[in-house]
């Protein structure tokens, strides 16, 4: 089984946003050595405690600090840039580290205001979805293929020849569609829509079309994010997750807290709320996998089998820099 770790840059308990990035840095190198896929960092943007705001300059540190593991974006908000930048930028990040960059393209909204800030034109708010049209010109840009008639076919991304891996990164059905329709490879965040996971997959599957593209697949492919929390003993790995959970369920009423509660604080402030569910059907994983090694690793094995996932890619969130590592350690141990 493939795996791999897409990573926020949570400030830690005792350190600020640099300390965050560096323990970024710190758990590529880990997980390199422990022979994990692939590393990829999140976009956030007006989060106090999510230090993960510029991919493509944290994707350069990763990769200057490590040889072999690929490093990416998961994912890159296109909805918010030119994608032309974007193929030049990730072209240029080909250039100094070839065959190990990853561009994971995504959308959501950041914010109605930081949104708007992070537009060039503040005068006219874009109201229609054009997500495809964008996502096109962006895989465009890369092979420099733009029918002769098209303006843009006068314009070049160069390049030295190597494209970074593309990945389509969702929770709904117009990101599958997409994916299926473009031959692309497709990681499904479970962690986000977590009752989605079988029509959403399915549906990229019963629609995919095979594509002779150099960024794309003849057949599907398929990663699944999924939230993973695991620790020595089923009680460690609640007392992990619970900041986590006491997050998202702030954020469910419109709060968001400055930073991350102490572990034992959160246990307390979710009293009666904690997610403690064991998988039940593996075609309809949890919000959470929480638990011991030996049992989170064994449910995610029946995981990747119903789906057979070609890779599952983790996200654990936690202020708590050890624990996060030797959650990582031990999935290693008990699945590579």
């Amino acid at each position: 089984m493939k795996l791999s770790l897409v990573d926020q840059s949570i400030t830690p308990y005792d350190g600020d946003r640099k300390t965050a990035l560096k323990n970024t840095i710190e758990t590529a190198k880990v997980i390199e050595d422990l022979g994990y896929e692939r590393m990829w960092v999140a976009e956030h943007h007006n989060l106090p405690n999510f230090a993960g705001r510029t991919p493509e300059v944290l994707i350069a540190a990763i990769a200057e600090n490590t040889t072999r593991i690929n490093v990416g974006s998961g994912a890159v908000l296109l909805n918010h840039y030119s994608p032309y930048k974007v193929a030049e930028t990730f072209a240029t990040l080909c250039e100094l580290y070839p065959g190990r960059i990853d561009l994971g393209i995504g959308r959501a909204t950041t914010g109605h205001y930081s949104d708007i800030a992070l537009q060039r034109d503040r005068s006219n708010h874009q109201t229609t979805d054009n997500s495809m049209e964008q996502l096109v010109e962006a895989l465009a840009w890369l092979t420099n293929d733009f029918p002769s008639d098209h303006p843009f076919s006068q314009v070049r991304s160069y390049n030295d020849g190597t494209l970074p891996n593309v990945f389509l990164l969702g929770s709904s059905g117009w990101s599958a569609q997409a994916a299926a329709k473009l031959g692309l490879a497709y990681v499904y965040a479970a962690f986000i829509s977590a009752e989605g996971t079988y029509p959403i997959i399915n549906s990229y599957r019963q629609n995919f079309k095979p594509s002779d593209q150099p960024y794309a697949y003849k057949t599907p492919n398929l990663t699944l994010a999924l939230r993973v929390y695991t620790q020595d003993t089923d009680e460690l790995a609640m007392e992990f997750s619970a900041p986590a959970q006491y997050l998202k369920r702030q954020m469910q009423t419109g709060r968001f807290p400055e930073k991350f509660p102490p572990e034992k604080e959160a246990m307390k402030m979710l009293d009666g709320y904690l997610y403690n569910e064991r998988l039940d059907n593996p075609l309809n994983p949890p919000q959470y996998i929480i638990g011991k090694a030996e049992t989170v690793a064994q449910e995610l094995k029946m995981i990747q089998q119903a789906y057979d996932a070609d890779e599952i890619i983790f996200q654990i969130m936690s202020s708590d820099h050890a624990k996060r590592l030797r959650s990582l350690e031990l999935l290693a141990t008990h699945l590579l």
